[in-house]
C-alpha cells in the first residue's frame, strides 16, 4: 500500500517553522500566485506537496496547460497561501503565507508524471475512486506534469483567518540556494483552452453566495506577490468591497487578484473562480475594482456528472499532449500506476 505524504518522517533540513512544515505536508489546497509579463498577480488553488528533499514546497500544472509554470520561469517570484484547512486533518492550523523563488522542472516529463501519479493518488484517493485502472492509464493529458518547486525565502503565520494578531515571521538563511529552472521549451506556448465567462457580475454573485474560501493577492514593493484571506465580500455595482484582517504583511494596493474556491472534506471535486482587477483602501475596507474574470476549471455535482465533465475536458486537452512533449524534445509519457 502506498504511503500518504503525512506518513513519511520529516527531517526539516531548511529549518522551517514546525507549524508550517506540517501544513505543507498535509494541506489539500494552497493558493499559488505567479506574475504575468506585465507584473500582474494570478492566483489559483493547487494541490501542494512537500519537496522530495524537503527544501521546497511543490505544486504542479499540466503539461497541456503550462501557463502557471511559464510565468514562474520568466519571473520566479511567487507566493503560496495556506488558508484552507479543509481535508488536511489538522485541528485549527495557522494561516501560513510563503514567499519564495520558483524552479520549473519539465526536462524529464516521464519522471514528473510518475511522481504526480504516485503522490496524487495517495493524497487525494477519493478523487480517483471508481475510475478503473485502464481509464487512469488513458489520462496522460491530465497526469503529464510540470513541477514548480518553490524555495521559501520568507514565511509569515497567524493563528487565525482574522489576522487579529501580529504574525510570526521566518526568513531563510543567507546561505539558501535556489536551483535554476530547466531551459524554456522551443516554440510558442499554447493558447488558453477555456473561454472566460461573459458576465463576471453574475459569477461574482454566485461565488459570494456559495463559496466560503476567499483570498486576495497583490504585489509588494519588492516585486514579490503577497496574499491573505478575505473575511467578507460585498458586491457594490462594479466593485467588490473586501474586509481583511488588521495585520496584513503589507498594504494591498494596485493590481490584484481575488479567488473564491471550495472543496469537500474528502476531496472529490472543487469549484474555483478568479477575478482580476485593482485594489485600494477606503477607510476600514478595501475596494476591489473588477476588470474581468478568468476561465476556471471546476468539478461540481454528483459523482457521475463530475466524472463526465472531467473526462470531457481531458479529451479536449489530449491533442496538445504530443506537441507539448515535442516542444521539450521528449516522448509522450506513459501512466504507471503504483502497486497496491
Amino acid at each position: 500500500m502506498a504511503l500518504s505524504p503525512s506518513d513519511i518522517e520529516r527531517t526539516n533540513p531548511a529549518g522551517w517553522p514546525e507549524v508550517a512544515l506540517e501544513l505543507f505536508d498535509r494541506a489539500i489546497t494552497v493558493e499559488y500566485t505567479s506574475l504575468t509579463r506585465a507584473g500582474l498577480p494570478i492566483m489559483m488553488p493547487l494541490t501542494p506537496f512537500l519537496g522530495e528533499d524537503e527544501l521546497s514546497v511543490d505544486v504542479s500544472t499540466g503539461l497541456t496547460y503550462p501557463a502557471k509554470a511559464e510565468r514562474a520561469r520568466r519571473n520566479p517570484k511567487v507566493c503560496l497561501l495556506f488558508s484552507d484547512p479543509v481535508g488536511s486533518g489538522l485541528s485549527s492550523p495557522p494561516i501560513v503565507l510563503v514567499q519564495g523563488l520558483a524552479t520549473v522542472r519539465d526536462a524529464e516529463i516521464q519522471a514528473n508524471t510518475d511522481r504526480y501519479v504516485r503522490l496524487a493518488l495517495a493524497k487525494l484517493p477519493a478523487a480517483y475512486k471508481g475510475l478503473p485502472p485502464f481509464v487512469l492509464r488513458r489520462l496522460p493529458g491530465y497526469f503529464a506534469r510540470i513541477w514548480i518547486q518553490v524555495t521559501p525565502t520568507r514565511i509569515w503565520w497567524w493563528e487565525a483567518r482574522s489576522l487579529d494578531s501580529e504574525p510570526q515571521h521566518w526568513t531563510a538563511p543567507a546561505t539558501t540556494t535556489v536551483p535554476a529552472s530547466d531551459p524554456a521549451p522551443s516554440g510558442k506556448q499554447p493558447a488558453a483552452w477555456l473561454e472566460p465567462p461573459a458576465d463576471w457580475r453574475e459569477l461574482a454573485r454566485h461565488a459570494i453566495d456559495q463559496l466560503e474560501q476567499r483570498d486576495l493577492a497583490w504585489v509588494g514593493s519588492d516585486g514579490f506577490p503577497l496574499s491573505v484571506p478575505v473575511l467578507d465580500v460585498e458586491q457594490v455595482e462594479d466593485t467588490l468591497r473586501l474586509r481583511l484582517g488588521h495585520h496584513v504583511p503589507a498594504n494591498p494596493e494596485g493590481a490584484a487578484c481575488l479567488t473564491f474556491h471550495a472543496h469537500p472534506e474528502t476531496f472529490t471535486g472543487q469549484e474555483n473562480h478568479t477575478f482580476l482587477g485593482t485594489v485600494q483602501r477606503e477607510k476600514d475596507d478595501y475596494v476591489f475594482a473588477v476588470e474581468r474574470a478568468l476561465a476556471g476549471f471546476s468539478l461540481v455535482g454528483n459523482r457521475v456528472s463530475r466524472s463526465v465533465h472531467f473526462l470531457r475536458n481531458i479529451r479536449r486537452l489530449t491533442p496538445r499532449l504530443a506537441s507539448e512533449a515535442a516542444r521539450r524534445g521528449q516522448p509522450v509519457p506513459t501512466i504507471h500506476l503504483p502497486s497496491a
